[in-house]
């Protein structure tokens, strides 16, 4: 097996155990705070702003500079010690300060989204922000170890270390459950001690999370030590593109905010900030095995191609990963269309809730494949250091958020749109802004590499979505031969998960058999991914 193989395996299979311990978190979570309500959505709120936060200082910066940077420094005599150092040093002190300031500015944070909501809720929304705001320091030392680990092709750890963090945090569910009973869904019950609990274990997970890459870090021979000499060793040219980068995750957060204060007028009992939480945790289960496990090796060797200046190289890297990301994923779409209903029970209390959570698990569904794309382009970029053009396609799609979800609301206001259906139609707008996103990045790089071989990839695409038509369908009928929305897969969440599996082999039998009809040679993925775990004679 090649080494670009055994790490996308070693990915799939942390990525999946992480993925379903999160899905079992997220279940303890529902059954502690529930899935509807003002207390339900005040925690949510709070528990996403250090997401939002370490995504506007960390994220872009790390994925879009770090790992091209450490590449590049392995050239140097002392394999990049150095100049790790100097950005493990800088980016602890970034993170220190950032976590202090958004601590203090809590409630500013929370009232972004939040003003003009209840103060109850509002003043639960900033208790719980105390709480999960330290989130932040730990999330961004995650990254930086991990995104390390990665680009010294160690891929396991930073997959697998969210696992721990499950765990933590389902431990900590339970014993709240036990402690203190059923959800509460008025936010005047809660007490001080209930709220700091729930919020203490959601960032004791976080700093486990973190801690655990430290044992991890011997393996990649680098010398790790306090250095703020920080002139003359290139950091000058990582601020200029990590510049980029922040503005971009600026504009990201700004929508997502936007997005967020819409959605809040629809919380107490219909879907709005945790239901959207939990359809986009759905969402990214097919999203995060497939496009993480196999593009994040393929971004790796994309950025010693690109610095290499081998394009002929990095267009076969594009195509081929387009190809083999779009043959599995367009399958789990398919699977997880068919069984939107009893997916969405899982995560909430009845059969009501979840045909209503279900419609916004749709809506997100439109923009997985494009999404898939985006992200192999998006990191072409930056495997260039390009960082300037990934900011203007970004920047775009913010504004088609933001405009949807303005539309969303004057829908709603003139009577169009229901509040049952206000969530829905804002993740359906994001959803259209990414595939607009994707066609524009897409178009951009064709440009600039005078080719990426698309007529080829989106020809496979097509290929796939006619062989995923018949497989939803077919999953589909199996639903409704289970009673349906009504039936026994949404009478409580063992039988939503139980439901899933069922309409989900069905679907992946269609879909695999479509192609081998039309003789689709990505099924060579699928023999291949399949020797890798089943043993020969």
């Amino acid at each position: 097996m090649s080494s670009l193989g055994r790490a996308s395996a070693l990915l799939a299979a942390g990525t999946m155990v992480s993925r379903i311990t999160g899905l079992l978190r997220t279940i303890v979570l529902v059954q502690v705070i529930g899935a509807f309500g003002k207390a339900t959505d005040a925690f949510s709120l709070a528990n996403q702003l250090p997401n939002d936060v370490f995504s506007l200082i960390s994220v872009g910066v790390l994925t879009a500079v770090l790992v091209p940077q450490i590449v590049q420094a392995t050239t140097h005599h002392d394999g990049g010690s150095a100049f790790i150092s100097k950005i493990f040093t800088a980016g602890t002190v970034v993170l220190l300060v950032t976590t202090v300031i958004a601590t203090f500015a809590a409630p500013w944070l929370v009232g972004l989204i939040a003003s003009g909501r209840p103060a109850a809720q509002v003043g639960l929304a900033i208790a719980f922000a105390y709480w999960c705001l330290p989130q932040i320091f730990f999330y961004g030392l995650y990254a930086l170890i991990g995104e390390t680990l990665n680009a010294r092709r160690i891929f396991g750890p930073f997959t697998w270390a969210p696992v721990l963090n499950n765990i933590v945090s389902i431990a900590g569910f339970v014993v709240i459950g036990v402690m203190f009973g059923a959800p509460l869904r008025n936010v005047e019950d809660w007490s001080p001690d209930r709220i700091a609990w729930l919020g203490g274990t959601a960032t004791l997970g976080i700093a486990v999370q973190a801690a655990i890459l430290l044992v991890f870090w011997p393996k990649t021979k680098l010398s790790l030590r306090p250095d703020f000499r920080w002139r003359g060793v290139g950091l000058g040219s990582v601020v200029k593109l990590a510049g980029w980068t922040m503005l971009m995750a600026l504009s990201s957060l700004a929508a997502g905010f936007y997005q967020h204060r819409i959605a809040i007028e629809a919380s107490g009992d219909d879907p709005s900030i945790t239901v959207m939480n939990n359809a986009w945790l759905i969402f990214m289960l097919p999203y995060s095995v497939i496009v993480l496990s196999i593009g994040t090796p393929y971004f790796t060797q994309l950025s010693e191609h690109a610095h290499a200046g081998r394009d002929e190289e990095v267009r076969g890297d594009i195509a081929r990963s387009i190809r083999t990301l779009g043959f599995f994923l367009t399958g789990a779409l398919a699977a997880v269309l068919a069984a939107a209903i009893p997916a969405s029970r899982i995560f909430t209390d009845d059969a009501a809730e979840a045909r209503a959570a279900a419609l916004v698990l749709v809506a997100y569904l439109v923009a997985l494949l494009p999404l898939a794309v985006l992200f192999i382009v998006q990191r072409t970029f930056y495997a260039y250091g390009d960082t300037r053009t990934p900011f203007f396609f970004t920047i775009f799609q913010c504004v088609l958020i933001v405009a949807t979800a303005f539309g969303a609301k004057l829908l709603h206001d003139a009577g169009v749109v229901p509040l049952s259906g206000l969530a829905a139609t804002i993740a359906l707008g994001q959803s259209l802004s990414s595939v607009v996103q994707t066609v524009v990045a897409t178009t951009l790089l064709h440009r600039r590499l005078a080719g990426i071989g698309t007529a080829g990839w989106i020809l496979a695409l097509g290929r796939f979505v006619l062989a995923a038509i018949p497989a939803s369908a077919a999953g589909w009928g199996v639903f409704l031969l289970l009673g349906g929305s009504d039936g026994w897969t949404t009478a409580n969440v063992f039988a939503g998960a139980a439901g899933c599996v069922i309409v989900a082999v069905p679907v992946l039998m269609v879909y695999i058999g479509v192609l081998a009809v039309l003789r689709a040679p990505e099924l060579d993925a699928l023999r291949s991914l399949m020797r890798r775990f089943v043993p020969s004679r």
